[in-house]
């Protein structure tokens, strides 16, 4: 049977999530700790994902140069003249920020909680680089501080994950969200609607699979195509293994998407912006919370909500 909407909001979005953690407001200061990729070192392969370029999502303060510290300082100054009282959450956003030494690790974590009105960690990373000594350490944080893992899932085909380079499989990353899950560590995960070889039927079949995992948030965005990375070549090579979607169609898709997804999620975004002079395809032209507007405004228009055709048989696999 369809769920029944739980208030007035037609998804479980993010910021309400931190209301509930926290009694002030709170901002995340992203950091690039100078990690790399298991991908990109040789570990298990070269170049990376065939989508990413880091500088999309690394802002101007958070140059790898800098210690976690400076990065943290100059985030905050840009931050605090709006809401001085605000509260920072560390986000140790660029390429993976599990994959060091745990010596290594827990220095750059603890240097974040460390500094002056940083009251937790949000941490991504992909599902191959998280052993297990770090988790359990990462436990012992989360029972002082707020901590968030976010795993680059990206994709619930294998084909899919295998012709991106990704490095690792769904099943990979299901298994690390339920250990995860199991020590008591708030998790959430990453997808990309939209990459080559995934039509409509594939990309909603990603939201009754991960509806069986116990997530806390998720992010959702459209693929982007980007200057001089391997896609983009790609695009020119193969044009018939992609679908660029235009604005109005990646709304629908992202409420049917909504719809089949468990209930109990909370949406962090369904788009991204990556900067215009990196940018290659699609130019919607829209800032985020433009995009958001129009998203809520067609969800009204269908009278939609998330989970309003999800089974809660779907997700007997998850683990309370």
């Amino acid at each position: 049977m369809p769920t029944e909407k739980r208030s007035d909001r037609p998804y479980r979005d993010f910021g309400d999530f931190l209301q509930k953690i926290f009694p002030f407001k709170v901002q995340k200061i992203s950091i690039n700790a100078g990690f790399t990729c298991p991908n990109r070192d040789g570990t298990k392969g070269w170049g990376g994902c065939t989508y990413c370029n880091n500088q999309t999502f690394s802002p101007q303060y958070a140059a790898n140069e800098k210690t976690v510290s400076q990065q943290l300082e100059e985030g905050i100054r840009f931050f605090s003249h709006k809401y001085p009282q605000m509260k920072y959450l560390a986000y140790f956003q660029a390429y993976t920020n599990t994959y060091d030494a745990l010596e290594n690790l827990l220095a750059k974590y603890y240097e974040a909680l460390d500094y002056p009105d940083v009251v937790g960690l949000i941490i991504g990373t992909r599902p191959d680089c998280m052993p297990d000594k770090l988790l359990a350490e990462l436990q012992k944080i989360s029972a002082k501080h707020f901590v968030l893992i976010e795993y680059g899932i990206e994709s619930t085909s294998n084909e899919t994950l295998k012709s991106i380079n990704r490095g690792h499989t769904y099943e990979e990353a299901a298994e690390t969200i339920q250990r995860t899950h199991e020590r008591r560590i708030f998790c959430g995960a990453h997808l990309i609607l939209g990459l080559p070889g995934e039509n409509r039927k594939m990309i909603l079949s990603h939201a009754d699979k991960i509806s069986s995992l116990p997530l806390t948030s998720l992010k959702l965005h459209q693929l982007q195509l980007i200057k001089h990375t391997r896609m983009a070549a790609q695009l020119k090579e193969s044009p018939e293994l992609f679908h660029l979607y235009e604005i109005d169609e990646y709304i629908d898709l992202c409420i049917d998407f909504l719809e089949r997804l468990n209930p109990d999620f909370y949406i962090e975004r369904f788009v991204s912006q990556s900067p215009k002079d990196l940018l290659a395809v699609p130019g919607w032209g829209l800032k985020n919370y433009e995009f958001t507007a129009k998203l809520n405004k067609r969800i009204s228009e269908r009278g939609s909500f998330q989970g309003k055709t999800f089974n809660a048989t779907q997700s007997q696999s998850r683990k309370s």
